[in-house]
């Protein structure tokens, strides 16, 4: 399956166990305040300055308050099943999480730079080492974690050199219906001095996505190559059909240390046993080479490039078996196997924290507790459009 339906996610669950955070919300009847209380990090938020042209009702904690209790009043809430009300209000709850990293001064006046982004990782790093207590599936998680990410663009998109695409790119991770509720709630939830309807950009962002036919769902690509070729700088209406004309695979490991991509690949590899298909590890090397991790990177990276070409000259299927944590990272490699004629699969995989940390303890060469709460920080795991396929947890 190339991409998780919005039903998989977002369908009624009992989520009545204990350490829910869900179930939390709907007995406490989504108060802020409650949940606050069970969340001691969003009071990082209190006393973070804004701008007053548009933040007149205080620092950031007031204007979360104001936010979730806005949510609950419009319209479109009562029409949402009960899940999608809890990881809504919990995703306005920490919508602007980003501000207590990010916030400062520049001429003048307060701004907060990438904060949906920051928040983004904020909020995943938090649920993911604080598992017990928030309760939440990978699904859960990551769709929360992408609302924080784009509440910001229903408000901005038409400011966007291709707004469409941007859409159509947020539509991957996060149905648009929600996020529309989440930034009209943003925009109510507040005191602006500014003067300017921006409820105007929110109505215009739903108009534009239901004409785009993405309201409910991603948009329905031709083909896997046709959205992998549209995602990746090809400029083609989403409409079209392109012939599939790669010759060869490529599986791209992606994960944590200690993940269990090794374990994936040995049980792979049996099944692939007869083709032969090798992995270039970057952690092979480093153990031939005698280099602890996270000595020595840029060096260890252009090896497995090296003997990665020679696959790709070839037309060799194999797997590329690193952390691949950051996006960034990822699309250049794809970028790079792509251009071969490959198609490329992402496989990512995720262990919860206390087996990651039992796992590192028995390991003969551990990992250093602050390269690995680093690596935490930075996670980002593989969205949707980022291959040809995208497999995740669950």
């Amino acid at each position: 399956m190339h991409r998780a339906k919005e039903e998989d996610f977002l369908a009624d669950k009992n989520n009545s166990s204990e350490g829910n955070i869900l179930a939390e919300i709907r007995r406490d009847g989504f108060s802020f305040a409650r949940l606050a209380e069970r969340c001691p990090e969003l009071s990082r938020l209190k006393g973070i300055p804004q701008n007053p042209d548009y933040h007149a009702e205080g620092d950031v904690y007031r204007h979360t308050e104001m936010v979730c209790g806005e949510l609950t009043k419009l319209d479109g809430w009562s029409r949402l099943k009960g899940e999608e009300q809890e990881l809504l209000f919990l995703s306005a709850a920490f919508h602007d999480i980003g501000k207590a990293f990010c916030t400062r001064k520049e001429d003048g006046q307060w701004v907060s730079p990438k904060h949906t982004g920051v928040g983004e990782r904020e909020f995943r790093r938090l649920v993911y080492l604080e598992a017990e207590h928030f309760g939440l599936s990978f699904e859960q998680r990551e769709l929360a974690a992408q609302l924080i990410r784009h509440h910001g663009l229903p408000v901005w998109f038409w400011t966007k050199k291709r707004p469409e695409y941007d859409l159509l790119k947020a539509a991957e991770s996060v149905p648009l219906r929600l996020l529309y509720l989440l930034s009209m709630a943003d925009i109510t939830g507040r005191e602006n001095r500014a003067g300017e309807d921006m409820s105007e950009r929110v109505e215009l962002f739903a108009d534009f996505a239901e004409e785009l036919g993405i309201w409910e769902g991603p948009f329905p690509f031709a083909n896997r190559y046709t959205r992998f070729r549209y995602f990746h700088g090809s400029d083609l209406p989403p409409e079209a059909n392109l012939y599939d004309d790669t010759g060869f695979d490529v599986i791209l490991m992606s994960g944590l240390p200690l993940s269990g991509k090794d374990s994936w690949i040995a049980e792979y590899g049996r099944e692939a046993a007869d083709s032969g298909l090798p992995a270039i590890s970057m952690d092979d090397i480093r153990e031939q080479l005698g280099i602890p991790p996270a000595k020595k990177s840029d060096q260890i990276a252009r090896m497995a490039a090296d003997q990665a070409k020679i696959y790709l000259r070839q037309k060799r299927p194999f797997i590329w078996n690193a952390t691949n944590i950051v996006r960034e990272t990822r699309q250049r490699l794809i970028g790079l196997f792509a251009g071969y004629g490959a198609r490329v699969h992402i496989r990512y995989l995720e262990a919860p924290y206390r087996e990651l940390l039992a796992r590192n303890r028995k390991r003969a060469r551990s990992i250093p507790p602050e390269v690995l709460e680093k690596m935490i920080q930075k996670l980002e795991p593989p969205a949707l459009w980022e291959a040809y396929e995208v497999r995740r947890p669950g």
